[in-house]
């Protein structure tokens, strides 16, 4: 594998109703170190001048000590009971941002990981939050540049021009939505890609969702794996493969 690039399940964002699941574990350390554990897995098959693309996004801990119920446009929000963040016991005053990116990000680097850039994923087109009256919308998520070695592939040029903030919207239309609510945009994923997957590399996506990192990766000449626990993913991340390479 020449780089990894994923978006793993956010902290008690959404249930993909699937044993095994990261995302609903019970404390914050708990999703911490089952992520710095699963990239420990991936480390050895990474190549030695590797890079990983981690994109996370941040929760805040309500605990309001009540379910956080429904949410009419994403079905895999309707959480099971009452979640860790809706709780006591977390350890942080209410309201707070937990700060879940920088926790993982920290923890990888303690764990051998070369932390090299953070860079922000700017979403000018971001949905409001009109709930939220006592702090500002959210229009940003980290995407954490690690590298396996000091020295590592890296074309500034697929950069475009842009540094360490990318302004980047969400995809429209896109094959992975309908098979899965959180796609982050094609575009993202090219960026990555061109910057960190030398031309005949390989991809991996360890937590594939909707496929977006494959999709791309096929298009762009570049091999790819995928892993997700749930198969109805699977199946149609299969079928929209098949049906990309016919259309070529």
């Amino acid at each position: 594998m020449n780089t990894v690039i994923t978006s793993p399940p956010y902290y008690w964002q959404r249930d993909y109703e699937v044993n095994g699941q990261f995302g609903l574990e019970a404390t914050i350390d708990g999703f911490v170190e089952n992520l710095v554990e699963a990239f420990a897995a991936i480390k050895p098959a990474l190549a030695q001048d590797g890079t990983v693309f981690l994109n996370l996004g941040d929760t805040y801990y309500s605990a309001k000590g009540k379910p956080h119920g429904q949410d009419n446009k994403h079905r895999s929000r309707r959480l099971p009971g009452l979640r860790a963040v809706d709780g006591p016991g977390l350890g942080l005053p209410r309201k707070s941002l937990i700060g879940i990116p920088w926790r993982v990000a920290l923890a990888m680097q303690a764990d051998g990981w070369t932390l090299r850039s953070s860079i922000i994923w700017v979403r000018n087109s971001a949905i409001p939050e009109p709930t939220s009256k006592d702090r500002p919308w959210r229009k940003y998520e980290h995407i954490f540049l690690f590298s396996k070695h000091p020295r590592y592939f890296f074309n500034r040029e697929g950069l475009g021009g842009e540094e360490d903030v990318w302004f980047i919207e969400p995809d429209r239309k896109s094959l992975a939505r309908g098979t899965h609510y959180a796609p982050y945009p094609r575009s993202l994923v090219e960026r990555c890609i061109e910057t960190g997957c030398p031309e005949g590399g390989t991809v991996l996506d360890p937590f594939v969702g909707g496929g977006t990192t494959m999709y791309v990766a096929e298009e762009m000449g570049r091999s790819s794996v995928g892993v997700e626990l749930n198969p109805s993913f699977c199946g149609l991340i299969a079928d929209n493969m098949t049906k990309q390479t016919q259309e070529r």
